[in-house]
């Protein structure tokens, strides 16, 4: 008994709350699955590995933020409206295939960074409070883009509305344009599904990028600026400058993340659906081993992985246990990312969640 509570003790030492617990739920789900009729436990994992593709980049997203000591990135929703913009542009443009989706994230690249650069601003005049005021303005200007939307100069027949002739669609399908382009690219067909390899070395891609940045001269100064904002102004260092780098790369990654979850999705969503999406960004890297002062690229690909398959296998699994009953794979995803971020933020006075 002594020794369980000690591999216990251990275990949660090592990689916290939230991971082992999801951890244990994900395996209790894998081990129902398996005993239910007509459940395809490969096909959950495939399904699992196109979430994960999907939101990966999202999740990376957070990790400049942390570093650079501005906290869990709640304003995230202010890069994935620029994706979401870029994403517009470019089907206004009529691209199709690849180079529409590449054009879509080159587009985003200087929107996302004069937007990370406002939204950085604001961040350094508001030390203390990064969190509440970037869900705050995250809030914001997600209503007030909802505005836009409807004025916003757009011609394509693929976007506006057909009778009105003017303002967005709530829901604009990919389908003509570059839908899946990086979920096909070398995709390897198993058990009646397809694997995205495209998408995953994408996101390996740039988690690789992230970690040479991260141990390059200007990732190092930042790491430093958030680690102990007094003792790098000490050595020199400009703590605000590297805070607004920070968020910029956070702001960046938020609008590259939201066209590689589009195209993998097959539609942009405008108006409201932008609101929540963080959320589930930072339940996943706090899933990972993060804390609101610590994040490594490895607290991204655990968390992706578990939080993702999480909700991919609870949905079915669910759904077979009680058919008539309410969708309680939404119930779970709310009670662990809104748990996992409560419980993570009840730490940042106290203790770290390790991993």
């Amino acid at each position: 008994m002594k020794n369980i509570k000690e591999f216990w003790k251990n275990l949660i030492d090592r990689y916290g709350y939230p991971k082992v617990s999801i951890a244990i739920l994900l395996i209790i789900l894998i081990s129902i699955a398996f005993g239910q009729k007509g459940q395809s436990v490969p096909n959950l994992i495939i399904d699992s590995l196109v979430r994960i593709g999907m939101n990966g980049v999202l999740v990376l997203a957070m990790v400049p933020g942390i570093v650079s000591g501005t906290g869990l990135n709640f304003g995230i929703s202010l890069g994935i409206l620029a994706g979401l913009l870029a994403g517009c542009i470019s089907i206004e443009m009529n691209l199709k295939g690849m180079s529409a989706f590449f054009i879509a994230v080159l587009i985003s690249i200087p929107i996302s960074t004069l937007v990370g650069y406002l939204y950085g601003w604001i961040l350094n005049k508001v030390k203390g409070d990064e969190m509440t005021v970037g869900t705050y303005l995250g809030f914001s200007i997600v209503s007030l883009m909802s505005i836009f939307w409807l004025i916003l100069p757009f011609k394509s027949p693929y976007m506006v509305w057909a009778i009105k002739g003017r303002g967005l669609r709530t829901t604009i399908a990919l389908s003509d344009s570059y839908a899946k382009v990086l979920d096909d690219f070398l995709a390897i067909k198993l058990f009646d599904a397809g694997i995205p390899v495209g998408t995953l070395l994408f996101f390996g891609l740039l988690c690789v990028l992230m970690w040479l940045f991260l141990r390059s001269k200007t990732g190092v100064a930042m790491t430093a600026a958030g680690d102990n904002a007094k003792f790098a102004e000490a050595s020199g260092i400009n703590v605000n400058k590297y805070r607004m780098i920070g968020t910029i790369v956070s702001t960046v990654l938020g609008g590259i993340g939201i066209l590689v979850y589009a195209q993998s999705f097959g539609f942009l969503q405008l108006y409201q659906a932008p609101l929540m999406m963080p959320f589930a960004a930072i339940a996943a890297i706090l899933i990972g081993g993060a804390s609101a002062k610590k994040a490594k690229i490895s607290h991204v690909i655990s968390g992706v992985v578990l939080f993702q398959t999480l909700l991919t296998i609870s949905m079915p699994v669910f759904n077979k246990m009680i058919p008539e009953g309410a969708n309680l794979s939404e119930i779970v995803r709310i009670i662990v990312s809104n748990g996992v971020i409560l419980y993570a933020l009840t730490k940042v006075g106290g203790g770290e969640v390790n991993g």
